[in-house]
C-alpha cells in the first residue's frame, strides 16, 4: 500500500517558534529512520549558510537553494519527508511541488512567516495555508508588553518601518521584533484607535 502524504505547514511570526518545530518534526523523522531532506532559502544567511539555525541558536543541516527549481533539482528520489524552512521567499510554484510531493506519497513540512511587517499576506503562504493537511500557527511573545503576538514589527533606525519599504529584508532582532496587535506599529498606516484596557 502506497504510503499516505501530507503537508503540514508551521507559520506565525518571528520568535515564534516556528524554526524549531520543522527541526523538531525533522529529528522525529529522522528518528523514525525516514529518508528527510531539509531546504533553505539561500538568501537566508543570518545565522549560517548550510543550517537552520533558531534565534536560540539550535542548529540543523539544510540544502541553500536559490529557488524552487533548484530545490526540485537537488531533491532525492528515495526523501520521504521534505522540510522546507522560510517558504515566503519563495514562489507560489512551491505550492505546486508541494502538493506533487504530498500526492506522491512524500511528507512535506513548511515553515515561514504567514504576515509580512505590514500585517499582509506573505509570498506563496495563503495558498500553501489552502492546501495543507495541517496548520500549525505558533505565536510569539511581544516584546514591548509580554502578551502573545502574531505579528512582525520592523523597525528602521529606531522607528517602525513605513508601509512602503520593500517587503524582503533578511534580519534579526536587529531589525525585527514580534508584536501583539496593541503595540504594532506602522509608518504611513495612519492612527489605528487604541481601546483602552
Amino acid at each position: 500500500m502506497k504510503r499516505l502524504g501530507s503537508i503540514t505547514v508551521i507559520c506565525g511570526s518571528m520568535y515564534a517558534g516556528k524554526s524549531e518545530e520543522l527541526i523538531r518534526l525533522a529529528r522525529r523523522a529522522l528518528y523514525a529512520k525516514r529518508r528527510v531532506q531539509v531546504f533553505k532559502p539561500s538568501i537566508d544567511v543570518r545565522y549560517d549558510e548550510q543550517m537552520v539555525v533558531t534565534h536560540m541558536g539550535v542548529r540543523h543541516e539544510a540544502v541553500p537553494v536559490k529557488n524552487v527549481r533548484e530545490l526540485q533539482a537537488a531533491l532525492d528520489p528515495a526523501c520521504d519527508v521534505v522540510c522546507v524552512e522560510e517558504v515566503q521567499f519563495f514562489d507560489r510554484s512551491l505550492v505546486d511541488l508541494a502538493v506533487r510531493l504530498a500526492d506522491s506519497g512524500r511528507t512535506v513540512i513548511l515553515a515561514g512567516l504567514d504576515q509580512d511587517f505590514r500585517r499582509k499576506p506573505f509570498g506563496p503562504m495563503p495558498e500553501i495555508l489552502c492546501v495543507a493537511d495541517e496548520v500549525v500557527k505558533l505565536r510569539a511573545i511581544c516584546m514591548k508588553c509580554g502578551q502573545p503576538a502574531s505579528h512582525t514589527y520592523r523597525q528602521v533606525n529606531g522607528r517602525p518601518a513605513h508601509k512602503d519599504d520593500p517587503i524582503v529584508l533578511i534580519g534579526a532582532t536587529e531589525a525585527y521584533e514580534a508584536r501583539c496587535r496593541n503595540c504594532f506599529e506602522l509608518r504611513g498606516e495612519g492612527k489605528r484607535k487604541k481601546k483602552d484596557a
